[in-house]
């Protein structure tokens, strides 16, 4: 295995002699990653600096949310350019590549490595945050597939309270009022209205009965007629559904609102991505040394 050497000139390669090329340094590639980050976190930290002497909460001059999101977004993606920039160059140097093409391979890698490391750092992290908060759901539900009559008594005996009591006020609860509306103290009255409303939202057949049954409720606690009582249950019943349908139509609103804002922040970090790959390519390039023959 022979390298031919000429004075004042690289050591060239010469296939013809047995010696294969080396064309990725992985050496030189971890070197442009770990360099990558150190800068990243440096200017991350310097950005983070300086964001904080903006805020003045004493002279009111804290800039908004929108404005200084923006500005944190323009700057991360400048650290992005330079942090990868300076990875690409710095790989290609040390790697010695004479060839255009192989610098920008090196960048490239540099690239996609610290873009994995960093994803699988963030994914690690907020996995287990996922996990753990997996974990206790599953335990709760566990706990509830157990069936109340098991759970109510460990209940009962953690909070200090006396399971012959726990029953009797259950009892209380699950009393059945007078089915004369007249004979109902306030307190059922509202009791069994509120058992009523689930079939009356529900309506067809079960829902007219329920009607029926707090109209008669209402007619006998106001002491008013039942046509009144029918009118006031009709008006409260518009009322409702005007507020459910409101309700509906607010949460699709901010349903299709934060849809768009996480497709339009998806396709700015997709930009921001591309920019990346393009300064450590760039960058990579910037460093190829030319072959002097």
């Amino acid at each position: 295995m022979t390298t031919n050497v000429t004075p004042g000139v690289l050591p060239v390669d010469d296939a013809r002699y047995g010696k294969s090329v080396t064309r990725l340094s992985w050496g030189a590639i971890f070197a442009g990653v770990v360099l990558a980050i150190a800068v990243q976190l440096v200017l991350g930290i310097l950005g983070t600096g300086i964001g904080l002497t903006m805020v003045d909460p004493v002279e009111g001059t804290t800039p908004g949310a929108a404005g200084f999101g923006i500005g944190a977004g323009i700057y991360w993606l400048i650290t992005t350019v330079i942090a990868l920039g300076a990875g690409g160059y710095a790989a290609a140097r040390v790697a010695g590549v004479h060839d255009r093409f192989d610098g920008l391979v090196h960048g490239l890698v540099v690239w996609g490595v610290t873009l994995i490391l960093t994803m699988y750092l963030l994914t690690s992290a907020v996995g287990g945050i996922i996990g753990g908060a997996f974990r206790t759901v599953g335990s709760v539900a566990s706990a509830a597939g157990t069936g109340i009559g098991a759970a109510a008594p460990k209940v009962a005996d953690v909070a200090g309270v006396d399971t012959g009591d726990v029953r009797e006020e259950a009892a209380a609860y699950l009393s059945d009022a007078p089915s004369d509306p007249a004979r109902m103290t306030p307190e059922q009255a509202q009791k069994e209205i509120a058992k009523e409303l689930p079939a009356l939202a529900r309506g067809g057949q079960d829902g007219v009965q329920a009607e029926r049954r707090i109209v008669d409720i209402v007619a006998a606690q106001r002491q008013i007629s039942r046509p009144e009582a029918q009118a006031q249950v009709t008006r409260a019943k518009a009322q409702f559904v005007k507020t459910k349908n409101e309700t509906i139509d607010t949460a699709k609103s901010a349903t299709d609102t934060a849809a768009g804002a996480a497709a339009g922040t998806s396709f700015m970090i997709v930009i921001a991505l591309l920019v990346g790959a393009a300064a450590a390519g760039f960058g990579a390039t910037t460093a190829t040394r030319r072959r002097r023959v």
